[in-house]
């Protein structure tokens, strides 16, 4: 089990959230919302949020300009993580990751089946690095996002997670 180290001290990151939607907006988007507020109550930055429909090139376009912008430490996407026709978020990242983290996936599924059950399958969570910048990929549903963030992502953006964590990792993902 992790733990938080008491000597490191917290170190806020500035971080980007996309909602992936061809229905929702800013007043709509309950779990862009849970994730932007999730993320400023444990200390970071939203530095970027948009709204992008079901579209990968555009999808792809969003995600390449947030990778180039050197402040910005992590992507966290929600929604296109599904199976249907429209859903194409893994699609649009895939090619532009420089790593693919299979373990979050798989991570979020094992956590997901205790609250929905094997309808966890139909999830194609993801996550990965491209040009040393952490990008995570969500379902959209808000229950998926407070999931994710709780019981993952909150843990891991946390310089003070014990034995590791991706801040401490940051630096060092631009070495080749």
């Amino acid at each position: 089990m992790s733990g938080h180290s008491a000597q490191q001290a917290f170190q806020p990151l500035n971080l980007a959230i996309l909602t992936v939607s061809d229905s929702r907006d800013e007043t709509t988007d309950r779990s862009g919302q849970l994730l932007i507020e999730s993320a400023q109550a444990a200390g970071h930055r939203v530095v970027a949020r948009e709204i992008v429909p079901d579209d990968r090139y555009r999808l792809r376009a969003v995600f390449s300009r947030w990778i180039a912008d050197p402040e910005i430490a992590a992507i966290i996407s929600t929604g296109g993580t599904g199976i249907t026709g429209r859903d194409c978020t893994p699609e649009a990242v895939l090619p532009l990751l420089d790593k693919e983290l299979p373990g979050f996936g798989e991570l979020f599924r094992s956590l997901s089946f205790t609250e929905i059950g094997t309808s966890t399958i139909q999830s194609r969570a993801l996550a990965g690095i491209a040009n040393a910048t952490l990008i995570f990929c969500l379902p959209g549903s808000t229950g998926a996002c407070r999931t994710a963030w709780e019981r993952i992502l909150k843990p891991q953006l946390d310089s003070r997670t014990q034995p590791c964590n991706f801040v401490q990792l940051l630096p060092r993902l631009r070495e080749s």
